[in-house]
């Protein structure tokens, strides 16, 4: 069951100083929300963001436009269901919308980009990547690159209308099976950026419903301030982006760095092109013509190596000892 809170608590913490967030929180109004706007919306900023449809929330000073915007999922898997109003016990009651492995029942409220009031046709998780469906989203697809087309046409008496709250007077549309089903699993809070992004807009009074009669200033955003994609400034140009450039720089070294451990490289080849050059080398030897005197297939024999020996040279005498030899010889005589 939905739990709701009335319009006293809002009040209070009005005087309290707190500021009310009736999109993230179950409260009761008893004034009508305005009609949802027809709008734009504008190109997914990268892959895997899912869009969260525009809506009216309430604060202090009465109904705010919250524009529409693309939003990164919490984790892999899950889905969007919108919040929507509720005509319950003479109020208009929020209830909560929350991300989950299904989308659930939101009203039968046709919020537009795959929202047509029933399920969600905008988008789908497949092995753990969003798919985007271009026939009902804005997908630049040299930015996006997971799509695909289904045309489902969605209920004209729901399509034509854009009422902004379930019950008399808006949409009369009961939870189907699926819906009620997916109503009891697990669900997952709307985001910090989510909840900054109403914030914004709530400080921003050219959304008031109030000040603007119905037709805020801004309608649709790419992506929350503050939380944008990291890649929106795909670099398609190979030079390294403003967050790379700073690692890029710490692994490149100055001229001169890194030299003195390095060996000199001048005519030194790699062991694999030496061995090969060894081989090579090995080859033209035994194919280079021989001596006539020893085959090449055989090696010589000892004898041939002793004859081929060149002479030995005596070593030269001394001066003093062909002196002392012909000292002899004139004696014999």
């Amino acid at each position: 069951m939905m739990n709701f809170i009335n319009i006293r608590p809002v009040l209070l913490a009005g005087l309290l100083g707190m500021t009310p967030l009736t999109s993230f929180g179950f409260v009761s109004i008893t004034i009508a929300p305005p009609a949802l706007l027809v709008y734009e919306q504008p190109f997914c900023p990268a892959d895997g963001y899912i869009w969260v449809p525009g809506y009216w929330a309430y604060g202090d000073d009465g109904y705010y436009w919250v524009p529409g915007v693309w939003v990164e999922p919490p984790r892999m898997g899950v889905l969007w269901t919108p919040g929507y109003y509720g005509f319950e016990g003479a109020a208009y009651t929020w209830h909560e919308g929350y991300w989950g492995p299904h989308v659930g029942f939101y009203g039968g409220i046709n919020y537009g980009f795959g929202y047509g009031g029933v399920g969600f046709i905008g988008g789908e998780w497949q092995d753990n990547v969003y798919r985007y469906n271009t026939a009902v989203t804005n997908v630049n697809t040299t930015v996006v690159h997971n799509t695909y087309v289904n045309n489902t046409v969605v209920n004209d008496a729901i399509a034509n209308s854009r009422p902004s709250f379930n019950g008399p007077g808006g949409v009369t549309a009961r939870p189907t099976a699926e819906e009620e089903k997916a109503l009891h699993e697990q669900h997952l809070p709307a985001t910090t950026a989510q909840r900054t992004h109403e914030q914004s807009a709530l400080q921003d009074r050219n959304q008031l419903a109030s000040a603007n009669n119905g037709h805020p200033t801004t309608t649709a955003l790419t992506s929350v301030k503050g939380h944008e994609p990291r890649n929106t400034n795909a670099n398609v140009s190979g030079q390294p982006s403003a967050h790379q450039s700073p690692n890029l720089e710490k692994r490149e070294t100055k001229p001169g760095e890194g030299q003195a451990n390095r060996p000199p490289n001048e005519n030194r080849l790699k062991s694999e092109e030496q061995t090969k050059a060894n081989r090579q080398e090995e080859n033209l030897r035994k194919n280079a013509p021989t001596e006539p005197n020893v085959p090449h297939e055989q090696a010589p024999s000892q004898t041939n190596r002793e004859t081929n020996k060149p002479a030995e040279k005596k070593p030269a005498s001394k001066p003093h000892e062909e002196k002392r030899s012909s000292g002899k010889e004139e004696k014999k005589e």
